[in-house]
């Protein structure tokens, strides 16, 4: 084999935070990439951003931001969680570095000057979620047939890329090369569905929004995803159409693309033909994986179900949520996630058979042997099952990454644990201590639980580091590559292992429960406030009215709120000398500049109270004009000034 494996993710659309769905895949790419260095292998590991296109221009309009700093935003909060979550990529590419759109600059540039891209003009049903057009024939139920919302007519001129001219081609290389496409069921689809009926020329262009990558030589034109996000693969090593860096040449092909099974039709037709077109060698496998559910409910902040990476993390730890998620997912078929079956894996795995045998193992050793570890010299047949087990889970687990069936692989891991726990009572390590000629024999039985620790050890470093970690640091061996698994016994005897901590404890249900019903609680007030500020309260008496203070005040300075993307936090001077702030739920209609120097009228003895953190001290009038416009009042009136 290759010394060289080079593995990506798809890069994150930077519309929103990502939630734990949307993670899974950078912690099954992270697990692949420790076990493939794990194994000796120069890994290099690419993950990054997608953030041009037309959804991102409507978000950061309706936030008050420019495209960028709304990109800037969402790619620190992706970024963030990747390294929350423990995952030891080796570049984290941005489809807005200069350097990735400088060489798709060229790129287009290449295939257009060689008649692979041509100028033609695109008309047919559009959604504005998927940014794709669709022919009549197409849509399912008249409705976009990825999202299934609602599609329009539109017409635009555009650069398309040749697919058809390089269809057969593309049909004999996936034919024939069975491991292009795993698992299978995304193979049989992609030509049974797509290529067989025949290709049409891809879109590649857009001239309806400006945030993208312009096309040099036709600036009314942005490069479109399919060339723009897919060549991050390639741009991100050093890939250029006019000589290639050292980088590029020893790490490209990819040896495995791992994405979503959404996202397989791009990385299996479109990509792959951009390649031939540059003549550049193909990926060596891409690997669709099934989507991690929340069940059949919407998901909702204020319900509570839809699940983030940094919330899990605060309740379980990280190896704990990485655990989970690399061994709860399905090969093929979607996985499913909730606290419930989060609890219950951790206390049955976790607590209970891995940390269970670590700590009543490490605390019989301090017990029976002031913690020195024994020359095992007095076994038994049981023992050799025991070894025989550790030697043949490493095959188990090597066979199931080379399969990428990760949660496989998890399971062989958990086994030999169990199998470790099933030995411990086989052997009766407590019986053995009552009796003085015993001891050569108690000694041998902890020596073989304690290397057989250490396989377990090192067989979990992909998938729960720091609890890896923690295993050598109480087994005090620093005996933890790959290669010393290929024989049971390299534990040495003589050194002394460290005193024995938790590394899982179980989990009460009732106190996570408890706190999640906090937080939903808070997510209510919080959507139930922010909604009383932009739609009003309910009916009033003209008592009630009476009661309230209406004042002119002026707006001195205004800003967004970066948790919120409706409000805006305003100070305003209404004649009494004292700033007062208020949030007010009108940044979709509404910039900063538009507001500071004007004169509003506020409701100014309304009770204080927080919305999104922030203390408002009041509320601006404003009136609902249409169905999705606001207008605030704006008076000619110097402030201080009450209104009757």
């Amino acid at each position: 084999m290759s010394d060289k494996f080079y593995i990506t993710t798809a890069i994150a659309y930077t519309s929103r935070k990502p939630h734990i769905g949307n993670s899974y895949e950078i912690v099954l790419t992270d697990a692949i990439a420790r076990f493939r260095r794990l194994q000796g292998k120069d890994v290099f590991f690419l993950t990054g951003t997608d953030e041009h296109g037309v959804k991102i221009e409507e978000y950061a309009k309706n936030a008050g931001v420019t495209p960028k700093e709304y990109v800037d935003k969402v790619a620190g909060e992706i970024r963030g969680i990747c390294d929350l979550l423990g995952t030891s990529y080796d570049k984290f590419i941005r489809t807005t570095d200069p350097e990735h759109e400088r060489v798709v600059q060229k790129i287009f540039k290449k295939l257009y000057e060689q008649d692979d891209i041509y100028k033609g003009e695109y008309e047919g049903m559009y959604c504005t979620p998927c940014e794709s057009f669709w022919t009549e024939s197409q849509l399912v139920d008249g409705k976009c047939p990825d999202c299934g919302g609602p599609v329009k007519p539109a017409k635009e001129e555009a650069y398309f890329l040749r697919l058809s001219k390089y269809q057969k081609q593309l049909e004999k290389l996936i034919e024939e090369n069975e491991d292009f496409i795993y698992p299978e069921p995304r193979k049989k689809e992609m030509l049974n569905n797509f290529i067989k009926p025949g290709l049409q020329d891809l879109c590649v262009s857009r001239t309806s929004f400006k945030w993208g990558i312009p096309v040099d030589f036709d600036p009314d034109h942005v490069v479109y995803v399919w060339i723009d996000a897919l060549s991050n693969y390639i741009t991100a090593i050093g890939y250029d159409p006019d000589g290639s860096s050292d980088l590029y040449k020893k790490y490209w092909p990819a040896d495995v693309h791992i994405i979503g099974k959404d996202i397989v039709r791009f990385h299996t037709i479109y990509w792959p033909i951009v390649l031939m077109a540059l003549g550049e060698p193909l990926p060596k496998k891409v690997f669709g994986h099934p989507w991690l559910l929340f069940g059949e409910d919407k998901m909702s902040k204020s319900k509570g179900n839809v699940i983030y990476a940094d919330d899990l993390v605060d309740f379980f730890g990280v190896d704990a949520v990485r655990y989970y998620l690399l061994s709860e997912m399905p090969y093929t078929s979607d996985g499913s996630i909730s606290y419930e079956t989060i609890i219950e894996r951790y206390n049955s795995d976790l607590a209970n058979t891995i940390g269970n045998l670590v700590n009543r193992t490490i605390a019989m050793q301090k017990k029976y042997f002031g913690g020195v570890i024994q020359v095992p010299t007095d076994t038994e047949s049981v023992d050799d099952e025991l070894k025989a087990f550790a030697l043949e889970t490493v095959g188990k687990v090597e066979k199931s990454f080379d399969s990428y069936r990760i949660a496989d692989s998890a399971e062989a891991v958990l086994n030999l644990a169990k199998r470790s726990n099933k030995y411990i009572d086989e052997t009766m390590p407590w019986a053995l201590a009552k009796d003085e000629a015993k001891q050569a024999r108690l000694g041998t039985v902890l020596y073989n639980l304690l290397e057989a620790i250490r396989f377990i050890g090192v067989l979990l470093s992909p998938y729960m580091p720091q609890t890896s970690e923690k295993i050598f640091a109480q087994l005090g061996s620093d005996i933890n590559s790959y290669d010393s698994l290929s024989e049971f016994g390299k534990l040495e005897a003589g050194k002394s292992v460290n005193d024995p901590e938790p590394l899982f404890n179980r989990i009460d249900a009732k106190v996570i429960y408890e706190e999640l019903e906090k937080k939903q609680q808070a997510a209510q007030k919080e959507e139930k406030e922010v909604k009383e500020e932009v739609q009003g309260v309910a009916e009033i008496s003209i008592d009630d009215f009476a009661k309230v203070e209406l004042k002119v005040a002026k707006i001195k300075d205004c800003e967004p709120i970066k948790r919120a993307k409706k409000l805006l936090k305003l100070s305003v001077d209404d004649g009494s000398g004292k700033p007062r702030q208020i949030v007010s739920g009108i940044a979709p209609w509404y910039k900063p500049e538009d507001l500071i120097g004007k004169n509003v009228v506020i409701v100014s003895n309304l009770k204080p109270a927080k919305l999104c953190g922030e203390l408002s001290e009041g509320m601006l009038l404003a009136g609902d004009i249409g169905e999705n416009d606001v207008k605030v009042v704006f008076v000619d009136m110097p402030e201080g000034t009450k209104i009757r």
